[in-house]
C-alpha cells in the first residue's frame, strides 16, 4: 500500500465536550412484554422451524475461522454477498486478532464462494499498523459499486474505513477514512474526531470507548432534491442518527434528549420525516427503548419500554407496516413487533419465536425475488443466511 496518508488532524477547538451521564428512564409509555399470547409463541415455533427448513448457506471460512460475527447481506445480479469480521487465532469476539471479511456467491450455487479479506490485523494501511478490526458492513453505491465500510484501530486510534468494490470486474479500491460532519466541522470519523465535531458545536455526549459503529439497514430520505441515506452509529455509550449522500461523510442528525441507559447499537428507519429508534441499554436494564425523531420539528417522542436482552436490532418495512425484530429473552429468542407508526405505544408482538440454538443479531433485508432473508450470528461459529416469508405470520 502507498504511504501517503489518508488520515487528517482533527479540526482545533478550544471548547471541551462534557459526558452526560445515563440514568434511568423517567417517563416512559408501554412497556412491550416478552409475556405474550399462545398465538405468538405458537407463530413464533413455525418461524424457528422455517428459518431451520430455508436455510441457505453459511458464510464464515470453514478452514480458518475460529470466530465470526455481525452480517451484512444484499443479492445484486444473481450473486449473493456477505460481510462479517472474524477471528482466526481463538474462538473470541477479540479486535486484535480480528480480520474484515467479504464474501460473495452464486445465488444458485453458494458453495462457489470467493472469500476475500479487506483487512486484517497486523496490515500496513498507509505506513501506520493495523492494530484492532471489528465491525463490518457495506452498502449497495449503484448498479456496479459496493462500499464496504469496517472500524479499525490503526496506530493508537479507532477509524471508520472504507474501500469499494466493482461488481462488474470484482475488484477492490484502495483504503478510506470515513468523514464525520457536525455544523461546518468535518474531522476523521474517529473516536477524537467525533468528540472534537460535537465539541466544536457546543453539543456534548455520553461516554464513548471502544469501537466505533454504523449500522448496515440504511433508509432513504430527500432533502432539497438531495437523497440522503440515514443510519445508527455508536461507540460506547453514545448513540446518534447520522446521514450521508454518499457513505463517506457522515451528518450527525440527533441523539436521544432524554436520561437513558443505552450501549451500543441503535436501530432506525426513516419514514416520511421520522426516523424510528431502538436502542438496547445496558446488560442489568431489562428493557431497550423504542422512540421516534421528528425531522421537521426536531423532537423526541416519549419512548416505549420494550422487554429486551440487550442485543442487536434490525426493523423492516413489509407490505407498507414496520416491523422490529429483536432479542425478547435471550441470544436464543427473536421476536417481532408489528410498530404502530400512528402511535408507537400501541405497537404489538407478532411472534416470539424459540429459536432452539443460538441466532441473534438479525439483518433482514430483501432478496432480488422479492422474499425476505435474515443474516445471523450463530454461537459465533457461523455467518448464517436463511430465507422466510412474512406473510404468514402477520
Amino acid at each position: 500500500m502507498s504511504n501517503k496518508c489518508i488520515f487528517t488532524s482533527d479540526i482545533a477547538t478550544d471548547k471541551r465536550i462534557n459526558t452526560i451521564e445515563g440514568g434511568e428512564i423517567t417517563e416512559s409509555r408501554g412497556p412491550v412484554t416478552k409475556d405474550v399470547s399462545p398465538e405468538a409463541i405458537a407463530k413464533g415455533d413455525r418461524f424457528a422451524e422455517e428459518i431451520k427448513e430455508r436455510f441457505v448457506a453459511d458464510f464464515e471460512k470453514t478452514d480458518t475461522d475460529k470466530m465470526v460475527h455481525v452480517s451484512t447481506f444484499a443479492e445484486v445480479d444473481g450473486v449473493i454477498y456477505m460481510t462479517y469480521y472474524a477471528n482466526c487465532q481463538e474462538a473470541k469476539e477479540t479486535p486484535d486478532n480480528q480480520v474484515a471479511r467479504f464474501v460473495y456467491c452464486p445465488v444458485d450455487n453458494t458453495t462457489e464462494r470467493i472469500i476475500i479479506d479487506v483487512q486484517a490485523v497486523g496490515d500496513d494501511c498507509y505506513g501506520e499498523r493495523v492494530n484492532m478490526v471489528y465491525d463490518t458492513i457495506f452498502a449497495k453505491l449503484d448498479d456496479n459499486t459496493l462500499i464496504i465500510l469496517w472500524t479499525a484501530k490503526v496506530g493508537d486510534r479507532y477509524y471508520r474505513l472504507y474501500r469499494y468494490f466493482d461488481v462488474k470486474t470484482k475488484t477492490m479500491g484502495d483504503v478510506g477514512v470515513n468523514r464525520f460532519k457536525v455544523g461546518d466541522v468535518v474531522n476523521d470519523f474517529s473516536t477524537t474526531g467525533i468528540m472534537g465535531a460535537l465539541a466544536s458545536n457546543g453539543i456534548d455526549c455520553k461516554f464513548l470507548y471502544s469501537d466505533i459503529g454504523i449500522m448496515q439497514k440504511f433508509t432513504a430520505r430527500e432533502e432539497n432534491g438531495v437523497k440522503y441515506y440515514y443510519t445508527g452509529a455508536y461507540s460506547g455509550d453514545f448513540n446518534c442518527i447520522i446521514k450521508s449522500r454518499d457513505f463517506i461523510t457522515w451528518e450527525f442528525v440527533a441523539q436521544p434528549d432524554f436520561v437513558n441507559q443505552s450501549k451500543y447499537e441503535n436501530a432506525t428507519y426513516v419514514i416520511g420525516d421520522k426516523v424510528y429508534y431502538f436502542v438496547r441499554q445496558h446488560d442489568h436494564v431489562p428493557y431497550g427503548f423504542l422512540t421516534t425523531f421528528d425531522l421537521n420539528e426536531r423532537k423526541w417522542e416519549i419512548p416505549v419500554l420494550v422487554d429486551d436482552c440487550q442485543s442487536r436490532s434490525d426493523f423492516i418495512v413489509y407490505r407498507g407496516e414496520l416491523y422490529l425484530f429483536h432479542a425478547p429473552i435471550d441470544r436464543e429468542h427473536i421476536g417481532i413487533i408489528r410498530i404502530n407508526t400512528k402511535d408507537i405505544a400501541k405497537s404489538k408482538v407478532v411472534l416470539q419465536a424459540d429459536m432452539k440454538g443460538s441466532c441473534f443479531y438479525p439483518f433482514i433485508q430483501y432478496l432480488a425475488d422479492g422474499e425476505l432473508a435474515m443474516s445471523y450470528t450463530v454461537s459465533r461459529e457461523h455467518i448464517r443466511l436463511a430465507r422466510f416469508d412474512l406473510s404468514k405470520y402477520i
